[in-house]
């Protein structure tokens, strides 16, 4: 069946807007899911349902009338996921798309500490492939993005701190990795549901482009015509310290440590061959980087 209503779980969030946005500019009716307690609001023509989030009855009855269902809950939440998937199949849902968005999470792929980070992210789909053994009407599809790139610059992932001009360097600044922007991964997501078959229970990865620490603020400096105070640091403290953190309960403030420590490490995997990228399939064009840093500047500047 084509898929023509969406459900969206964390609508109004960095990755729930552009995914809105771009299910709005396919075409799809959209339905955001939220709490009973949300006061967010979301563009015109975005049907609200307001549910309790931990009952499967009350999230069940919201999928109801939906195609698919899209988890975009951050990933503190991401062990409250399953409660989703149940709610689908009981509501009759036929595809659906957890809350990956980030690095491959499947087993094997994490270095280190990041793999008991996003645990919840790798037992989540453990849980899907499952679900669709027993339940063949039900289907999902793993997104698997690498860094979100404009998002990622204003959070400090990737070291750099454009408003003040100053850069954190980890190890050489030279190891790539694939990055999407937000924008990219809305598209990303629309292609997904536009292209049902060729997806169904498949874990995907996609990206924008690869970048490196040293490439991004050479051109950050071109365009914005400002030279940048560089500091280096090494990734092995960078993961000491995310380890301390973990070790005292702070596994929210070990994130970004642990997310720069394997990603930036010189000879870390996350720079996704071609070969592997579902662009081709899902027919994805990406910007140039320059472009998108020109925007950036532009857009940063103002």
């Amino acid at each position: 069946m084509a898929i023509k209503t969406v459900a969206v779980i964390g609508a109004s969030g960095n990755i729930g807007a552009p995914i809105v946005k771009s299910l709005l500019e396919a075409g799809f009716k959209v339905t955001a899911i939220t709490r009973e307690s949300s006061t967010s609001t979301f563009p015109e023509g975005v049907e609200v349902r307001k549910t309790d989030l931990a009952s499967i009855e009350s999230v069940t009855k919201a999928f109801a009338g939906q195609d698919a269902v899209i988890s975009t809950i951050a990933s503190a939440e991401i062990g409250n996921q399953n409660i989703f998937a149940d709610a689908a199949i009981a509501a009759g849902v036929k595809r659906y798309i957890p809350s990956e968005f980030g690095h491959n999470s499947r087993p094997g792929k994490l270095q280190g500490p990041a793999a008991a980070l996003l645990a919840g992210k790798t037992k989540a789909v453990d849980y899907l492939i499952e679900q669709a053994k027993t339940h063949p009407e039900f289907t999902w599809t793993g997104v698997s993005t690498s860094p979100f790139f404009d998002w990622g610059l204003d959070m400090g992932v990737f070291g750099i701190d454009f408003k003040n001009k100053t850069a954190r360097i980890f190890d050489s600044g030279n190891q790539p990795a694939s990055a999407c922007t937000l924008a990219f991964v809305g598209e990303a997501t629309v292609a997904v549901l536009q292209h049902e078959e060729e997806t169904a229970n498949k874990y995907i990865e996609v990206a924008e482009f690869q970048v490196t620490q040293n490439q991004i603020i050479a051109i950050l400096e071109e365009e914005s015509g400002a030279k940048f105070t560089v500091s280096r640091e090494k990734t092995s403290d960078l993961a000491r310290i995310g380890l301390e953190k973990i070790s005292r309960g702070e596994y929210h403030a070990s994130f970004l440590d642990i997310l720069q420590s394997i990603t930036f490490v010189d000879g870390a995997p996350y720079a996704i061959p071609d070969d592997v990228l579902a662009n081709k399939t899902l027919g994805l064009q990406s910007r140039d980087l320059r472009d998108v840093l020109k925007d950036y500047v532009k857009s940063r500047s103002s």
